[in-house]
């Protein structure tokens, strides 16, 4: 099993900051910072982070985002949105490009820089970080992403 590893640290009143690693055998290579709405006790849509665990990837080949993805990176190298499986009382959890917590709606944003109120470079960092987790994924590999708070 393949697994991605998300590292939040920075937890502000609006969104939350983290790393994001491709953990291979134990053997940790940070791939991007990281992006995602607010903890809250009680789920608002579009405006919560999902919980700490561990959840199954999936890639995901039909809504906006794919269409989207499929016009600005082309057939060859688009295979499909990675989506996060499996979270309770979540639904269409993708990892994908943004820079402000306004584009998150849940999701995971990607990229290369972090400010306090700004995720930088976010297609750059898309591009580092989805070929090696597509690419499992299309083989039929288990890819799982493992969420934990510091």
């Amino acid at each position: 099993m393949k697994k991605l590893k998300l590292i939040r640290f920075n937890h502000m009143e609006d969104q939350t900051h983290g790393l994001l690693f491709w953990d291979h055998h134990n053997e940790m290579r940070f791939l991007c910072f990281t992006l995602e709405d607010e903890h809250r006790k009680e789920k608002i849509m579009h405006h919560t982070r999902i919980p700490e665990g561990i959840y199954r990837l999936q890639l995901r080949k039909h809504g906006g985002h794919h269409r989207d993805y499929l016009e600005r990176y082309g057939r060859e190298w688009h295979k499909g949105m990675i989506q996060v499986m499996d979270v309770p009382q979540f639904h269409d959890i993708l990892i994908h490009c943004g820079n402000t917590h306004e584009h998150t709606s849940g999701c995971i944003l990607v990229g290369d820089s972090l400010s306090p109120r700004f995720l930088g470079s976010s297609r750059d960092a898309y591009a580092k970080a989805y070929p090696s987790v597509a690419a499992e994924l299309s083989k039929g590999e288990e890819v799982v992403l493992e969420i934990v708070c510091i």
